[in-house]
């Protein structure tokens, strides 16, 4: 069994890696990033800048290639928190980080990246997860926190109460909220709802949601989004709470909330989104089980066409 404290791995330095990585450094923990070359170069030249809300943190993290993690290997906890279309290579390149009690928790949205997980490791190896911050990179690559609060729900997959025990110490530190959790599968139908209602609401709209809420006809959008995304996650064996549903749709049609997602504010900024990962396998899944979302889908296809002209504007 893993001795405390632990090494802890965390695959990219992006705006959600990097602000649970500084946090952790903070309070001591033993942090190592696995990057990319070229941000390996610009973290360990710069280190990473988080501006949070209650303060500015400056770390120096230890940094590995995927070359030189062999050498450095096995760790105790890995967090995955690269983007979806990054996932097969970042699998390969974090390979040699896994030994006999090493768990994994990814940060993805949806579930569908579980699978391939599974598929690649041991199942005792892997955990569902469910980050919730609102930060973004900024132009100097300093990561910055747009609304308080951040947490990490986390659960086994199949029963491990020592491992998760291991972990639920490991990741407890100031500045994160954790919280393991026995159904972390409807944690993550949770979020996916969540994520794929706001980006729907504000990307097709072109608006926060509180300028979106500002008419009745917004309201009643914002209203029909929530209730497309929460049936598909019904008819997919996951359905939200009554609580939680209530919540979500009192998020969306709130008039004075500036809140939008990652997936707006890349649309705003002329830059490529994670609309597959968002939105796309969402309605890939709303098709398989037969469930009609003419609002997502429309959101989806706006997107896809933001896709498309970036595209075109870098060939």
């Amino acid at each position: 069994m893993t001795t405390f404290p632990a090494r802890i791995l965390i695959v990219g330095a992006g705006a959600t890696g990097g602000y649970f990585g500084t946090r952790l450094l903070e309070a001591g923990r033993d942090v190592t990033f696995l990057l990319r070359e070229a941000r390996a170069a610009r973290v360990r030249e710069h280190g990473l800048r988080v501006r949070a809300l209650d303060g500015e943190f400056v770390s120096h993290p230890a940094v590995l290639t995927s070359q030189e993690l062999s050498a450095a290997a096995p760790f105790d906890l890995v967090l995955l928190g690269v983007r979806a279309d990054a996932l097969e290579a970042a699998l390969e390149d974090l390979a040699p980080a896994v030994g006999p009690d090493t768990v994994i928790i990814p940060f993805l949205n949806g579930t569908r990246h579980l699978e391939v997980l599974r598929t690649r490791f041991a199942e005792a190896h892997v955990f569902g997860g469910v980050a919730k911050v609102s930060t973004s990179l900024d132009a100097e690559g300093t990561i910055v926190q747009v609304t308080p609060g951040a947490s990490i729900d986390f659960g086994a997959l199949r029963p491990d109460a020592d491992a998760v025990t291991r972990t639920l110490a490991l990741l407890s530190v100031p500045g994160i909220t954790v919280s393991s959790r026995e159904d972390i599968i409807q944690d993550m139908w949770d979020k996916w709802v969540f994520i794929v209602s706001l980006t729907s609401i504000t990307a097709l709209m072109g608006a926060p949601i509180g300028a979106v809420a500002s008419t009745r006809e917004g309201t009643e959008f914002a209203r029909a989004v929530v209730d497309e995304a929460a049936t598909v996650s019904a008819a997919a064996g996951h359905p939200v709470s009554i609580r939680f549903h209530e919540t979500l749709t009192a998020t969306a049609t709130d008039p004075s909330s500036p809140m939008t997602t990652s997936v707006y504010r890349s649309m705003r900024a002329g830059v490529p989104s994670e609309v597959e990962a968002m939105l796309g396998t969402f309605q890939a899944t709303a098709r398989e089980l037969g469930i009609d979302t003419p609002r997502i889908d429309l959101a989806t296809l706006r997107l896809r066409v933001h896709e498309h002209v970036i595209a075109q504007q870098r060939a």
